[in-house]
C-alpha cells in the first residue's frame, strides 16, 4: 500500500510547494510588484535548471532554437500574467481560471461528444467567476483577464514545450527559462526600479524560486516514472484546491461558497477531460511551475 501511495504523496507535496511559493511571492508584491518578482524568480529558476540539465552538452539546431525561443516566451508571458492575476484576485480563483488553458488544449485534440460536455462544465464554472453576478462582483476584471492570459500562456507552453522537447530534449526547459528571464528582467527593472535589487529580499526571493521550481521538479522526477499519466493529470487538476488553501493560510484569502462551487466545476471539467482522453501508460512531461 505504502509503495503505491508514496508517489502520490510526493505529487501532493510538489503542488503544496508550488502554491506555497505563489503565496510568498504575492506577499512580496508591495515592494517588488508582479514584474519584479517574476523577473527574479525566473532568473533564479533558470540558474537552477541550467545546473540540473547542463544544456551546453548538446548542440543547438536552428529548428530547436526556434521552438525553444517560442517556449521561453510562453514561460515568461505565463508567469508574468499569473503573478499579475494573483496580485488582483485570490490565488485559488486565479489557478482555477488558468487551468482552462490545458483544458482547451485537450479539447482541441478531441472530437468526442462527452469532451464537449466537460468543456461546457468548465465554461459554466468560468462564467460563475466573471464579475457579472453579485456573488463575484468583488473580483477585479483585470485580475480575471490576466488569469485567462496565464491560461493561454500555459496552453502555448504545452504546445511549444512539446515540440521543443521532442527536438532538443528535457534541457529545453533550462534554456527556455533563461530566455524568459532575459526579456523579463528589463521589464522588472523598468517597473520596480532600484527596489528590485534590495539585498534584504533576495534570500526570500530565492526561497520562492526553490519552492516553485527546483523542489517540485525534483519531486516530480522521482514520482512520475511510478505513476500512470492519467493519475498524474487527475492529481494536477486539484491544483486550485491547494492554491485556495495556501491563499487562505498564508494570505488569509477567503472564498465565498459560490466561488468554491465555480472552482469545483472547473476541477470536475479537468478531471473529466483527463479520464475520457486517450493516454500513454507513463507521464512523458511535467507541469509548469507558477
Amino acid at each position: 500500500m505504502l509503495k503505491r501511495s508514496w508517489p502520490v504523496l510526493l505529487i501532493f507535496i510538489s503542488m503544496i510547494s508550488v502554491q506555497g511559493s505563489a503565496s510568498i511571492a504575492k506577499y512580496l508584491f508591495p515592494v517588488l510588484g508582479p514584474e519584479g518578482m517574476t523577473a527574479w524568480r525566473l532568473f533564479f529558476s533558470a540558474i537552477m535548471l541550467v545546473l540540473i540539465f547542463k544544456p551546453w552538452r548538446k548542440a543547438m539546431t536552428k529548428q530547436a532554437l526556434k521552438y525553444i525561443s517560442l517556449y521561453g516566451i510562453s514561460i515568461g508571458c505565463m508567469n508574468l500574467a499569473f503573478y499579475n492575476a494573483i496580485a488582483r484576485i485570490p490565488l485559488g480563483i486565479a489557478v482555477a481560471i488558468e487551468l482552462t488553458g490545458p483544458i482547451m488544449v485537450a479539447m482541441c485534440a478531441s472530437r468526442k461528444v462527452l469532451d464537449f460536455i466537460w468543456l461546457s462544465v468548465a465554461i459554466m464554472g468560468l462564467a460563475m467567476l466573471l464579475p457579472l453576478t453579485q456573488a463575484s462582483s468583488n473580483l477585479d476584471p483585470m485580475g480575471i483577464l490576466f488569469a485567462l492570459l496565464a491560461g493561454s500562456g500555459w496552453a502555448c507552453y504545452i504546445l511549444f514545450g512539446r515540440k521543443a522537447s521532442a527536438i532538443y530534449g528535457s534541457a529545453s526547459v533550462a534554456i527556455g527559462s533563461g530566455i524568459a528571464s532575459c526579456f523579463l528582467f528589463p521589464i522588472g527593472i523598468w517597473q520596480t526600479g532600484s527596489a528590485l535589487f534590495s539585498l534584504e529580499l533576495l534570500p526570500l526571493i530565492f526561497v520562492v524560486s526553490l519552492l516553485a521550481s527546483a523542489i517540485p521538479y525534483g519531486l516530480d522526477m522521482i514520482a512520475l516514472p511510478k505513476l500512470p499519466a492519467q493519475t498524474f493529470s487527475t492529481l494536477m487538476s486539484l491544483s486550485p484546491v491547494f492554491a485556495a488553501l495556501s491563499g487562505f493560510i498564508v494570505l488569509h484569502e477567503q472564498l465565498t461558497h459560490y466561488q468554491w462551487i465555480a472552482i469545483v466545476f472547473i476541477i470536475i471539467s479537468s478531471i473529466g477531460t483527463v479520464l475520457t482522453m486517450s493516454r500513454p501508460t507513463k507521464v512523458k512531461s511535467i507541469k509548469p511551475s507558477n
